[in-house]
């Protein structure tokens, strides 16, 4: 294995952290916290571009890692977690109320994956298909921690 393969499941895996026997999925979701402090402390138009730019990045890593891997979708590969907990938090207050709903929300349909998730992660393949799926559990839990966030402050 070459220097950009062990990198890429270096990466992929959180340092490893996708190894995990129990829940790798929630342990990777963890590692995005502090990138999800950071980016609440940009505008959001800066937040929203790093974002973007970081769900580019875990594409294109988790898309090596599986061909280095051999595996279509591997459970070590985490970078697709950490980029749903982006989507799941950014704009949202970085308090612990709000972080743990959103981390809650998201770990939820990252794990039952209702329709649309389910069907996203059967038919899209690679690095696409990896983190997709994520993403769209990440915006489900946005919206319902924004609701959630909503009814909480009006009471």
């Amino acid at each position: 294995m070459n220097f950009r393969d062990k990198a890429a499941v270096l990466l992929a895996t959180g340092f490893y952290v996708g190894n995990i026997p129990l829940a790798p999925g929630t342990f990777g979701s963890l590692l995005g916290l502090p990138l999800c402090y950071f980016l609440s402390g940009m505008p959001m138009p800066a937040a929203i571009l790093a974002g973007l730019l970081f769900i580019g990045l875990a594409v294109w890593i988790a898309e090596l890692a599986a061909h280095v891997l051999k595996r279509k979708d591997p459970g070590c590969i985490v970078i697709d977690e950490i980029a749903g907990l982006v989507v799941a938090l950014i704009g949202v207050p970085f308090q612990v109320t709000s972080v743990i709903i959103g981390f809650g929300l998201f770990r939820f349909f990252d794990i039952l994956k209702p329709y649309p998730i389910r069907t996203i992660d059967r038919r899209l393949t690679g690095g696409v298909g990896i983190v997709a799926d994520d993403l769209v559990a990440g915006l489900f839990a946005n919206i319902a921690t924004r609701i959630i966030i909503l009814l909480l402050d009006s009471y």
